[in-house]
């Protein structure tokens, strides 16, 4: 527990304290203290009363968190703390746009019992905010409509419209908040498209993200200065002579992992994963990487990316292409053939990959296809030997306990306009298996031998299950007749073997799907806690340098170290940067995710409005206390809202994941095959309705 923790602890233990007691208890001295819980207030933690004492916020009735609106203007603080979410209605939101930091003051619990309602008195997050809306000429006046739910329409006077046309998606920049009645108020920054135009939606939804493809001047010049550059040789290991390749997506353009593998005199292993050495390149505090850690990862929406790095270096200067010299960083492995591993070591090396393979090629070759086989002859041994090594590491991973989740991932196919074409299931086979498994043992390796040097470092953690989540899943898991061995301090074996319960039943994808979302998320951090997940007890990311920027900042450490330049100057500064780095990756890491999800739910209600009226075999997937949620065999949900199942009364059990029939008794619960209809798809908001065939 650090000092913030114990005084905040102090605080809420005796509710309200004043400034010399809290010093005796915390054992400092009154004038550092004060200091201390200034700064505190300013953050909203605690705050003073009248009378001069302190007491955590949330016991004066304040609390900060995040704001998400909703359609029909109302909304909802989402905060950090152990707190039920607090209900906003359209006049207490303060003028906050969806998703800004704000203060909320609690009002009442809303009558029934219903949820807690509150209100803004403050905006936290700092004008100008940037919002994307579609251009409306109403008598004259033009607003941009705020494509985020629930959030308020921004007028934009004649001279800040930019020649921007009434049916345009366009960027606004809010100079001014809603108040007393006034709409807020704002400039065009940026005009899209027209709306319905092909791409300009996947756009609109990038920009609603914070996320832009172009780059700063700045960078572009420094990319193109870095292309001109002679590739130097000096210091680095000749790996050109190995038989190294890639093996990627059909569509990857950014390959920064290519492996090697060589049987040794003694039958054991050599595996070779070597990683684009990004960092030599990208010279930390250089243009490129402050826009890097800005951007903290490169995003994936169905048909584009919006990359971490410029194209001239993620898919060709650093890019490990097929036939061109590249300089790597090696991590070099020697595995006996119980897939135990004897030695490492890290290189700065150069590579010449061989051959630029496939996953589909790959998979078919495993398969024992002549085309690929003949046309791969001279590395097809060495593949299926790969394949052997990645089953026996895979087996030994799970032996201790690592969890393998069988959850389908969409794939989305769109058409020349735009237009999805058809959504499936993305297949897994030897190959992605084989790669990951190489991935996670070079992010194992390096993270222990870092850890084992005890210098500072970012690692991926993977922190314990909360114990109610725990109990909460073992309730769940006995609907289906699966137990859950302990929950207090429950190990990761003990969720494999939930998983291994469930394989084959018709409610695996379901037990697998509710198991993982009661784990907390994995991020990155700067103490050295085990990864729950994988069973491993240190775990980094190592081997995507192009594409995330902890990668990026792990290879600038390892290169101090092979270059014996890890001084204590260095290390001081790693204590001082790295926090930063852990909390600003993770976050735009969320983003990400949210950003492609988003997408995909889009590009995915766009594909299901043409199958309005249709039936289709589902599971429920969902149940809340409004309505169910059912998926599609291609991983497609719509909601099932509970006020349309007109046959009956259905009431919510949830410690039962469940609705049951007032009168008819029928039941319907999570993991169900059931038969849907599709009944509406809106595209506006991207969400999907259905209604059950039967009813």
């Amino acid at each position: 527990m650090d000092r913030n923790e114990e005084i905040l602890k102090e605080i809420g233990e005796r509710i309200y304290i004043g400034i010399d007691e809290l010093a005796e208890r915390v054992e400092l001295p009154s004038d550092m203290l004060r200091g201390i819980v200034d700064e505190l207030e300013r953050e909203y933690l605690v705050a003073r009363t009248k009378s001069g004492k302190y007491a955590l916020a949330s016991t004066m009735g304040l609390f900060r968190g995040t704001i998400d609106c909703k359609r029909g203007g109302f909304a909802f603080l989402r905060t950090p703390e152990n707190v039920e979410d607090i209900f906003l209605s359209p006049s207490h939101k303060g003028g906050a746009f969806d998703g800004e930091d704000v203060l909320v003051r609690l009002l009442k619990r809303q009558s029934g019992g219903g949820h807690l309602e509150g209100k803004v008195v403050k905006v936290l997050s700092p004008l100008p905010v940037e919002v994307v809306g579609t251009v409306q000429a109403r008598n004259g006046t033009v607003f941009v409509a705020n494509d985020a739910p629930g959030s308020d329409d921004v007028y934009i006077p004649k001279r800040s419209r930019r020649g921007a046309k009434n049916g345009q998606k366009v960027v606004a920049r809010v100079t001014q908040r809603a108040f007393r009645g006034k709409s807020a108020e704002g400039e065009i920054i940026e005009i899209l498209g027209k709306a319905g135009d092909a791409g300009v939606d996947i756009l609109a939804y990038a920009r609603r993200f914070g996320l832009v493809s172009e780059f700063p001047d700045a960078c572009r010049r420094q990319a193109e200065a870095l292309t001109a550059e002679q590739t130097a040789m000096e210091g680095r290991t000749d790996l050109r002579d190995r038989m190294v390749f890639t093996i990627d997506g059909a569509d990857a353009k950014d390959l920064d992992d290519a492996v090697s593998l060589r049987i040794l005199e003694n039958g054991n292993y050599e595996l070779g994963v070597h990683i684009a050495d990004v960092s030599h390149y990208v010279r930390e505090g250089s243009p490129l990487d402050k826009e890097a850690l800005r951007r903290g990862t490169s995003v994936y929406l169905v048909d584009r990316v919006v990359p971490m790095l410029p194209k001239e270096l993620s898919n060709g200067l650093c890019s490990l292409n097929a036939g061109e010299d590249k300089l790597t960083l090696s991590c070099i492995m020697e595995i006996d053939r119980r897939g135990e591993l004897v030695a490492q070591k890290l290189e700065n090396t150069m590579i010449r990959s061989s051959y630029r393979l496939t996953y589909e090629g790959v998979n078919r070759l495993l398969a024992g296809d002549t085309e690929e086989c003949g046309r791969y002859a001279e590395i097809k041994d060495t593949l299926a030997e790969m394949n052997k090594l990645a089953k026996t590491l895979r087996a030994r991973r799970f032996e201790k306990g690592s969890i393998d989740f069988n959850i389908d991932e969409a794939q989305i196919l769109l058409d020349g306009k735009g237009i999805p074409k058809a959504v499936t299931v993305r297949k897994r086979g030897d190959a992605e298996r084989m790669i990951e498994e190489f991935m996670l043992l070079a992010n194992i390796t390096v993270a222990q031998q870092y850890y084992y040097m005890e210098l500072p470092f970012l690692y991926r953690i993977h922190e314990q299950p909360d114990a109610q989540r725990m109990k909460e899943l073992a309730v769940f898991l006995g609907n289906f007749g699966i137990h859950l061995k302990g929950f207090q301090n429950v190990h990761p074996h003990a969720i494999q073997d939930v998983l291994t319960q469930a394989e084959g039943r018709p409610e695996e994808i379901i037990v697998n799907t509710v198991t993982l979302r009661a784990l907390k998320k994995a991020r990155y951090a700067v103490q050295p806690i085990s990864h729950f997940g994988l069973a491993a007890d240190q775990y980094c990311h190592f081997t995507s340098p192009i594409r995330r920027y902890p990668d990026l900042q792990v290879h600038r450490i390892v290169k101090r170290l092979i270059g014996g330049k890890m001084d204590d100057g260095y290390i001081r500064h790693l204590e001082t940067v790295l926090p930063e780095i852990a909390t600003q990756t993770s976050a735009r890491e969320r983003n990400a995710i949210e950003a492609e999800r988003a997408v995909q739910d889009l590009k995915m209600t766009e594909y299901m409005a043409r199958y309005i009226g249709e039936e289709f075999p589902a599971v429920i997937s969902g149940v809340t206390n409004f309505g169910l949620f059912a998926e599609l065999d291609n991983t497609i949900e719509g909601m099932i809202p509970l006020a349309c199942m007109n046959d009956d009364y259905y009431v919510y059990h949830e410690k039962e994941y469940c609705v049951i029939g007032e009168h008819t008794k029928r039941r319907i619960t999570l993991g169900d095959k059931v038969r849907i209809k599709v009944a509406a798809a809106d595209v506006a908001v991207a969400k999907i309705e259905f209604t059950f065939a039967d009813i």
